[in-house]
């Protein structure tokens, strides 16, 4: 199962589809519209304007349906979804098409502005739903014959957990979940499911069991009443980008706190939903590789000046990289202007604070002012940044912090950033202590991401570079 090919097939039946419906509805305008304006036939020229529209409002259509999150998640689709939110999209879309494109054509009378929007809403939603349809009905099918599949790992072995891997295995049509085996919770009687599948062992193993099974699904066979096993378990596997089903209780359901999914007759609740809506996702991310661009072509004289100085006023090279560990945490390469001596580290590592001696007199303003992480805008281009998340720490440091805060790990559910709500708000950490007294910044951003919180980040952080404070902010 190939998830690059499976959004690929979309990508390209979506561009098709639109340029094949804008063809039509050109051809249309042409015969059918112009003609009643002009009082005569109008011939069809394929002029270039008639090419470019076909190629770039087929792009801007795609693009369209990446903001709002269509290509996410292609695998578990639902085709009565699928109709309501293709039929919300092309309305959108034509809505735009119309007032961008179509509010100056030649016509007889102002009716014809409703056969124009119709007609185009009309041609655009039926081809590109009609692929789709076909699309997602075959996949679904291959799912049911388990042609297609996803490696499921069950937490616990208790006898909810057996009697949810018979239903799930045994039903007709399957939701696609394959398990793999399963992992030991204190209290459960292993013997119970290992007779069906094998344990592969304890919750302290997950991530490695994770990593080599290729695990795409978890669903944690213990009831929410326990809520401190639960979050334990959450701790772990949730800053992993997988699906998490739980057993509902009589309170989930009641209080409706918590997205209901039902797998057919197996009622679960899914545990790990997106932080943010996937329209602001996409956003986001189009957001970081827009501005990272800009930034790095805005500040290239800047960058220039900074590298002579620095070659200049000191031994060593220009940049510093390190590696800092990232989304889901995959360690990644980051890089800064060099603002410290060379092997400023000899024994280790060693954080630092305003008075270090290890910083050079350049270094110490290009701190105090951020320049130093200019630089860091090619990772927010190559994805391993965003603008915005909670700073990226040293795998050294994590080990550390975790011992103190086990809950650190759900960071790693976010890309980590170039600025933060922790930065903003408490700055440079000098030491493991005040390290962990900036968490909780970041740990509100967490459960409060949006759009609206990035910008208001963003614009303390211009404030405080402008200002050239590097230390702790009110």
């Amino acid at each position: 199962m190939n998830k690059t090919r499976q959004v690929a097939r979309y990508v390209i039946f979506d561009f098709l589809a639109a340029a094949i419906s804008w063809a039509i509805f050109f051809i249309y305008r042409k015969k059918v519209v112009e003609p009643q304006f002009f009082g005569t036939e109008v011939p069809v020229d394929l002029t270039t304007q008639f090419y470019l529209g076909i190629i770039l409002i087929p792009a801007c259509w795609v693009l369209f349906y990446y903001i709002t999150g269509f290509y996410q998640n292609i695998y578990r689709r639902s085709r009565l979804i699928e109709l309501g939110q293709t039929l919300m999209t092309s309305i959108v879309g034509v809505v735009v098409i119309f007032f961008v494109f179509l509010l100056d054509d030649l016509i007889e009378s102002y009716k014809n502005y409703y056969h124009l929007f119709f007609t185009l809403l009309a041609i655009h939603f039926v081809l590109t739903y009609l692929v789709r349809l076909i699309q997602t009905t075959r996949t679904i099918r291959k799912i049911h014959k388990r042609q297609f599949g996803f490696n499921t790992l069950l937490v616990g072995s208790n006898e909810k957990a057996v009697e949810i891997y018979k239903e799930m295995t045994t039903m007709e049509r399957t939701p696609g979940n394959r398990f793999v085996g399963f992992v030991r919770v204190e209290n459960n009687d292993d013997s119970l499911l290992g007779q069906y599948i094998p344990k592969l062992g304890e919750v302290k193993d997950i991530e490695q069991i994770i990593e080599k099974n290729d695990i795409k699904e978890i669903v944690i066979a213990i009831e929410t009443t326990e809520h401190k096993r639960l979050s334990e378990i959450l701790t772990i596997v949730e800053n992993r980008q997988i699906t998490i089903w739980g057993i509902p209780d009589l309170y989930d359901f009641l209080s409706g706190s918590v997205k209901i999914n039902t797998i057919y007759s197996v009622p679960l609740i899914k545990i790990s939903n997106g932080l943010m809506p996937g329209w602001q996702e996409n956003t986001k991310r189009l957001l970081d590789v827009f501005l990272s661009v800009v930034a790095l072509v805005l500040f290239s004289p800047v960058f220039i000046v900074l590298s002579l100085i620095i070659k200049a006023t000191s031994r060593g090279p220009v940049f510093y990289s390190q590696e800092r560990i990232g989304r889901f945490g995959k360690p990644f390469i980051i890089y800064k202007f060099r603002s410290m001596i060379v092997d400023a580290e000899p024994n280790g590592p060693a954080l630092s604070d305003n008075e270090d001696e290890r910083i050079t007199p350049v270094g110490n303003f290009m701190r105090r002012t951020h320049l130093d992480e200019i630089p860091q805008f090619y990772n927010v281009f190559k994805g391993d940044m965003s603008l915005v998340g909670p700073r990226p720490e040293r795998k050294y440091y994590i080990e550390k912090i975790v011992k103190k805060a086990p809950y650190y790990t759900h960071l790693h559910k976010l890309r980590p950033g170039i600025t933060s709500w922790g930065q903003v708000k408490y700055g440079y950490a000098s030491n493991l202590d005040e390290m962990i007294e900036r968490l909780p910044y970041d740990m509100v951003y967490l459960k409060n991401i949006s759009l609206y919180v990035d910008l208001k980040i963003l614009i303390y952080t211009l404030i405080i570079c402008f200002k050239g404070k590097a230390g702790k902010q009110a």
